[in-house]
């Protein structure tokens, strides 16, 4: 708006001057030079605040197609009632935010892999969870340590990254919420910056409650199997 202004502006003190037969030198004796010249002022003013506001307009940022393997791997020993909580989750989760990927581990042991996963080294395969690993890395650490959520709004900023290799590979925003001090839920976004506040909070209230629900069940737990 500014450059259209500050571009109309310039054009009709131009206009003015030659229709009006002034001289195109301006005259600092003139009462009309000087009202130009201050027009001439304020029109590039317009103009380069107008070239501002488009160098620091946030770009378009739209969804990806996250690249890896669909997968639904789930601890088996879990009780009916939670898996369908679990699933649950998820369903919601992919439904009405911007989550493509679920991982839940909790007491060293992948409980889920659900959504898109990386591809590992054989084709169609999901990248297997290394339950102990994630959770003896720093981005666990840091999580376990302050007790909150944290959130990667753009994951390829985050030198972390490298941590989370079971995460399709354009990943674009990533959430980690402790489940209380014993687990970790990581969940995969398709756009950069696309889990909002009201989603963040909503995460932090699930995290809870699959802690409490978590907690009731997982003592010792085999390996993970594919459902």
């Amino acid at each position: 708006m500014p450059i259209y202004v500050g571009g109309a502006s310039l054009l009709a003190v131009l206009f003015n001057r030659a229709i009006s037969g002034i001289a195109p030198v301006a005259d600092a004796s003139s009462s009309q030079s000087r009202a130009d010249l201050l027009t001439l002022g304020l029109a590039v003013t317009n103009v380069l605040t107008g070239l501002v506001w488009l160098s620091i307009r946030p770009k378009s940022i739209t969804p990806v197609e996250p690249q890896g393997v669909e997968c639904q791997e789930i601890y088996s020993h879990l009780p009916e009632s939670v898996v369908s909580e679990i699933l649950w989750v998820w369903e919601s989760l992919s439904a009405v935010t911007c989550c493509k990927s679920l991982v839940i581990v909790y007491d060293c042991q992948c409980i889920v892999q659900i959504g898109v996963a990386a591809k590992s080294l054989n084709i169609d395969e999901p990248f297997a969870v290394d339950a102990a690993k994630l959770m003896q890395g720093s981005l666990y650490q840091g999580v376990l340590k302050s007790g909150a959520q944290s959130y990667m709004a753009n994951l390829s900023l985050y030198p972390g990254r490298s941590e989370l290799p079971f995460l399709p590979s354009n990943t674009q925003a990533v959430i980690l919420q402790p489940l209380g001090d014993r687990g970790i839920a990581v969940l995969g976004g398709d756009t950069i910056r696309g889990f909002t506040t009201s989603d963040q909070t909503w995460i932090s209230y699930i995290g809870e409650k699959l802690d409490a629900t978590l907690a009731k069940y997982m003592s010792s737990m085999p390996s993970v199997v594919q459902e």
